[in-house]
């Protein structure tokens, strides 16, 4: 085809849609930070497991039985039978895992360079609501295989609602039945299969809508529009296509190395990613001794145990996950970057990260005295990080911000 046909072709197209336009508002034309660094990495990796959730789960849903009597030996049939059948269930389950990795490294960078801060509240909020998502189609998810711990965690998850007005019925209307049976599985199917996903990636769809309306931010906290050349392009902005688009295929490739050696050769993740007692069939009548969530829900589980009371502790479990959103009205430094703020904040946030990572370790261990008094300790420094930094952000002294930003390419 001439390119003239193809001008003719693609001028045909975007009289009726705007593809040009689009690909150039959000990629040729979309100028961000020269100075982007490893951090900014993990947006891009984000996106790139939800497209591996999405097509893995596709597959496994074309052999697995979301009933009570057949779940767990339709996993078991993926498994054995099912011609690479067992490289997609490890692709999704260990795909669930380094989409977590990948999203707390991401909002790690947001809290270390200020990504919340005025004008990118609501980018920050989207984000804040694709992780309360993910975390509801995570624990749908691990319901499906319908194991032991798929079945008691569910229990005690489903079991926090009765503290709420109307609590039994509640809980009952959420499993569908009087106690955790098929009628629980297959809903959470619906709600695992169609329902959060489309929900996710509408969310996604408006946090880069809302990202490219404001721009990007950058390890300096400056805004590169107030610079431009005599056409109007930002003196310290490469066009995201190809300079990113190039740039981030480095992250890709060694993330995909890191990923497969993983879901080769440790797929269990030692209990952590696949636990032990998951692959025993769910028996209402055999309660595991230690029952802990995976992961990634380990912090808010860590602050739910550690409170005595079991309404307090549903409290400070939603607390710490609420607090979350009102991040960008919290922070009332000056500054955006945590290069120019001041010791105090870089201090809180070292030991915040810290604090995070013992929480999340905590809430997969067994309860006892020893770790419920650590536990207790690190859910005050949880809090007191968000409830403070009104007061430190404020009253430290800050580093003038340069006019510009430093390296980049």
């Amino acid at each position: 085809m001439s390119t003239k046909q193809s001008n003719g072709f693609m001028g045909w197209i975007d009289d009726r849609l705007p593809v040009t336009q689009t690909y150039e508002k959000h990629m040729s034309k979309y100028y961000a930070p020269k100075n982007f660094n490893f951090w900014y990495f993990f947006g891009v990796l984000s996106m790139l497991m939800l497209v591996n959730q999405i097509l893995s789960g596709i597959w496994l849903t074309m052999n697995f039985v979301p009933s009570q009597e057949a779940a767990f030996a339709s996993v078991e049939y993926i498994m054995r039978d099912v011609p690479y059948g067992w490289i997609i269930r490890y692709m999704h389950s260990t795909g669930a895992t380094f989409f977590f990795i990948a999203v707390y490294l991401h909002m790690m960078r947001a809290l270390m360079y200020g990504s919340y801060q005025k004008p990118r509240e609501l980018i920050w909020l989207f984000g804040m609501f694709i992780y309360l998502a993910l975390m509801a189609e995570a624990f749908m998810g691990y319901v499906l295989p319908w194991g032991q711990m798929s079945y008691w965690g569910a229990q005690v998850i489903i079991s926090l609602f009765s503290v709420l007005p109307y609590g039994n019925e509640l809980t009952e209307w959420i499993r569908g039945d009087f106690l955790i049976s098929g009628a629980t599985l297959n809903r959470f199917f619906a709600l695992h299969v169609v329902a959060v996903p489309l929900v996710i990636v509408m969310l996604v769809v408006l946090h880069l809508l809302a990202l490219h309306e404001v721009g990007s931010n950058n390890p300096d906290g400056v805004d590169i529009k107030k610079l431009k050349d005599e056409n109007g392009k930002p003196l310290d902005g490469v066009p995201f296509h190809p300079y990113y688009t190039v740039h981030d295929m480095v992250g890709i490739v060694v993330f995909l190395m890191v990923f497969c050696t993983v879901m080769f050769f440790f797929p269990e993740g030692g209990g952590f990613m696949l636990e032990y007692a998951n692959f025993e069939p769910a028996n209402g009548l055999k309660t595991p001794a230690h029952i802990a969530p995976v992961w990634y829900f380990g912090c808010f589980y860590a602050i739910l145990r550690a409170v005595p009371d079991k309404v307090f502790g549903v409290i400070g479990m939603a607390g710490a996950i609420a607090v979350l959103f009102v991040l960008p009205w919290l922070d009332r430094s000056p500054v955006r970057s945590w290069r120019y703020k001041g010791w105090i904040s870089k201090i809180f946030i070292i030991v915040f990260a810290f604090d995070f990572v013992l929480l999340t370790w905590l809430g997969t261990q067994p309860a006892t005295e020893k770790l419920t008094l650590v536990a207790q300790v690190a859910s005050v420094i949880y809090f007191a990080f968000f409830l403070l930094m009104p007061f430190y952000t404020r009253m430290e002294k800050t580093k003038p911000v340069p006019e510009r930003v430093t390296g980049g390419h």
